[in-house]
Order: structure tokens, then sequence, then C-alpha cells
């Protein structure tokens, strides 16, 4: 059945083209804060674990929304590691490097998320796809967020 929720097919494919990548670029974040928290070690290791499992738990969650949003709009959300690899924005890296080096790594993540968020607004604002827009700007705010506290630890 042909979707008609007020958005041209080139519109909705633009638009979830630019989710994909936000998509991955949220789930790579994702998998290596989880995995920092795994493995944070040193003097900051209590307050560094339970803030990388809070962030983890939220960048969990998005992907879920994103993911969804993808598929109302038509298409089929990316779900393999070789498909985020193809489309993240952010390096891969050591599991366990010191704990400064990884509060640096999320920032760096949080900020890339940021990005590519903010460039995926523009074919959604074009398209007047608001909740698009919505969903982006709670991704944008979240990141931002989570790079303040983070680059907070850093003096």
């Amino acid at each position: 059945m042909e979707i008609d929720i007020g958005l041209k097919k080139a519109d909705r494919k633009a638009i979830a083209d630019g989710l994909s990548k936000v998509l991955a670029d949220t789930y790579v974040l994702y998998q290596k804060t989880h995995a920092y928290h795994w493995n944070v070690t040193g003097p900051m290791f209590s307050s560094l674990h339970t803030m990388f499992e809070t962030q983890y738990m939220e960048l969990h969650d998005a992907t879920d929304l994103i993911a969804e949003r993808i598929r109302a709009l038509g298409h089929f959300a990316p779900g393999s590691y070789a498909k985020y690899a193809k489309l993240t924005s952010i390096a891969d890296g050591d599991d366990a490097p010191p704990a400064l080096d990884m509060v640096k790594a999320l920032v760096e993540g949080n900020e890339a998320v940021t990005r590519t968020a903010r460039a995926a607004f523009k074919p959604a604002e074009k398209a007047s796809d608001q909740p698009t827009m919505d969903l982006l700007t709670q991704r944008m705010q979240a990141s931002e967020k989570a790079a303040w506290m983070l680059r907070s630890h850093l003096g």
C-alpha cells in the first residue's frame, strides 16, 4: 500500500538516508559508550561508570526511535555492523583506553552525532517533516548535553 503522509517519495528517501546516518552514528556511539562503561578504571571509576551507563542507555533508546521513524517513512532501517561502518562518521577505537581518553572520545562521538543530526535536519525541514525535525532536535539536545557533561571532566 502506498504511503500518503503528506511527504513526497523523494523527500521521504532523502530524509530516511539522513536518518540512517544518524542511526549509524548513534549506534556506534552507543556501542563505544557501553564498552567504556565496562572497561573504565582509575580514580574516576565510579562517576564515569555511572555517567557512561546513563548515556549508553539513552543512546540505546534513541536508536529505536530513529529506526522506527525510518520505517514510518517507508524505508528499511540499517541494522548490520557492516552497514553502520559504511554510514558512520565515528571512528572505531580501543575498548579500554585510559579514562580521560575515553571521555575525549565520547565528547568527539557526541559532537559527531550532533553534526550528523544537524545535516539530516535540512531535508526534513525542506519537506516540512515536523516529526523528524522534532526527533532530530531531541537527538541534538541529548548529544550536546552529553558532550558538555563529558567535557566538564576534562577541566
